[in-house]
């Protein structure tokens, strides 16, 4: 970054902190929020727009080479009448980013012309056209698009430490996007009832990026095409530098007809769920009482200032008032034995825990029961306790699900049929990347590494709806000039001196 922008960066911050200042208080009495006298206007010479981040990011993918890579390798159209493939992409995508949660807010984007001279363009694709595209999409250009990702997101982790290729996490995991539409083919009613699609998805945990979308009938089992779908990202991450692969499922994605070949190739580990099936149970059972090991779940958080006191547990006291059955938690030990599954011809590992769980009503106790959980793994090496933590860990990909349907609403099915809300599904997640790529596009070199360390895992951690309002929900002033785009940022946050580290690197 450059003094200048250094220096008005400091000068910013000093003035808000001087307003926010604790120990000085507004001279006039009564309300703080004054307001004043108001009046709109229309400005006839300056021109804004509320999302001027949107520039960097779409600098952001040319750098990458995602137009480029697009434009040459995705045969969608025979002839441009005026948009290419990579414009239809990054028109649903910059559509996310900017807080657009359907394809009518691409009506809004298109008649704003500070946002058209942001991205340098005369005019954006409608919502029609948008759903067109999608609709001209086989399963064949889905899985072209999502390689074409995979090919960018190699190129950005070459700029990695080499500690980031140490081992890859690769989580997997199944969510229903539920439509309330009647004639949408590829639908199906799903266990719980519900209309709509499963989604298949595979990410990694390392960065939270969405590695493979795979769109199925609401009524098709989690795990289906999930082995495939984790033969492909393993590729991918193996092929991007990455020393070793794990896999982590629940119980659905067990996958025992893979196992073998998977523990074959020396480069892959796994720790799946289990399901707890009467003679793993009776396996456990016979297991000695010194082979129980007590379970000590670390602490959720460490605290940064003194401990406080705990708050009155109101949803305990309200269970145990009106006598509503509840199940408490008494114990956890953990286990383990060798194991080989009907479909495998190698012996694995599995883990046990066997949890102590008490029935209550009210302030009776009912009885007590055990209750097993099960791993398998062909981890040899790491402690059973290790074990269980990593399966557990995989639950931050439930956060991840939220952030694709809730967040940039990716996961949602507004077309009518499997393939086109599948294509869909493919090009709003690509919002999400962007997020991860801008955060590994930040060096964490110099004096001061380990700051822009923590900057980039906090980049990486952070919610979409928070991404968008930091990074690209900023206020600019928007100024052609002959041969360059110049957008004047008009606010100030705690933010921007990571926004323009980002645009330092990406030469803007």
């Amino acid at each position: 970054m450059n003094l200048k922008l250094r220096k008005q960066l400091l000068a910013r911050k000093r003035k808000i902190q001087r307003r926010l200042d604790k120990t000085k208080f507004p001279k006039r009495s009564g309300p703080v929020l004054a307001g004043g006298n108001l009046r709109y206007e229309i400005a006839d010479r300056v021109h804004g727009l509320s999302y001027g981040g949107i520039s960097l990011f779409h600098q952001l993918a040319r750098d990458v080479g995602l137009i480029s890579l697009i434009d040459s390798r995705l045969p969608i159209f025979k002839i441009r009448l005026p948009y290419t493939e990579s414009d239809h992409v990054l028109n649903l995508a910059f559509n996310t980013l900017c807080n657009g949660d359907c394809l009518q807010d691409l009506e809004l984007r298109r008649n704003d012309a500070n946002y058209l001279d942001a991205l340098g363009a005369q005019r954006i694709p409608d919502p029609t056209t948008a759903g067109d595209f999608c609709r001209r999409f086989t399963v064949a250009h889905i899985n072209l698009l999502q390689d074409l990702f995979d090919e960018v997101r190699i190129g950005v982790w070459q700029h990695q430490p080499a500690s980031f290729f140490h081992e890859a996490l690769l989580d997997a995991d199944g969510t229903l996007v539920a439509t309330t539409g009647q004639c949408k083919h590829g639908m199906d009613i799903a266990y719980n009832g519900i209309w709509g699609y499963h989604v298949l998805v595979v990410s990694l945990a390392n960065t939270r990026e969405i590695l493979r979308i795979v769109n199925r009938p609401g009524n098709r089992p989690s795990h289906e095409g999930a082995a495939a779908a984790l033969d492909v990202a393993a590729a991918t991450c193996l092929r991007g530098g990455f020393q070793r692969v794990r896999f982590r499922g629940d119980t659905d994605f067990s996958q025992t007809e893979h196992l073998d070949r998977w523990d074959a190739d020396g480069r892959i580990t796994f720790v799946f769920g289990y399901d707890c099936r009467p003679n793993l149970v009776q396996l456990a059972e016979q297991l000695p009482e010194r082979a129980w090991q007590a379970l000590q779940r670390p602490p959720r958080y460490q605290a940064v200032t003194a401990l406080r006191h705990r708050p009155e547990n109101v949803k305990d006291k309200i269970v145990r008032a009106r006598g509503f059955e509840t199940l408490r938690l008494q114990s956890e030990e953990v286990a383990e034995f060798n194991y080989r599954p009907q479909a495998c011809q190698q012996t694995y590992r599995m883990i046990v825990v066997r949890k102590n769980i008490t029935k209550e009503k009210g302030e009776l106790r009912l009885h007590d029961e055990i209750r097993y959980l099960f791993y398998i793994t062909n981890d040899w090496t790491s402690e059973p306790h290790e074990i269980v933590f990593f399966a557990n860990h995989r639950c931050d990909q439930e956060n991840l699900l939220q952030q694709a349907k809730n967040g940039m609403y990716a996961l949602t099915a507004p077309l009518d049929n499997l393939e086109s809300n599948w294509a869909y599904m493919v090009m709003t997640s690509l919002a999400w990347s962007l997020k991860a790529w801008a955060a590994l596009r930040l060096p964490e070199t110099g004096r001061w590494a380990e700051k822009y360390r923590a900057d980039k895992l906090w980049l990486l951690r952070l919610e979409f709806k928070a991404f968008v309002n930091a990074f690209v929900a900023i206020p600019c002033q928007i100024v052609r000039q002959a041969r360059r785009l110049v957008c004047r940022v008009l606010s100030y946050h705690p933010h921007l001196p990571l926004f323009f580290r980002l645009a330092e690197v990406l030469n803007c």
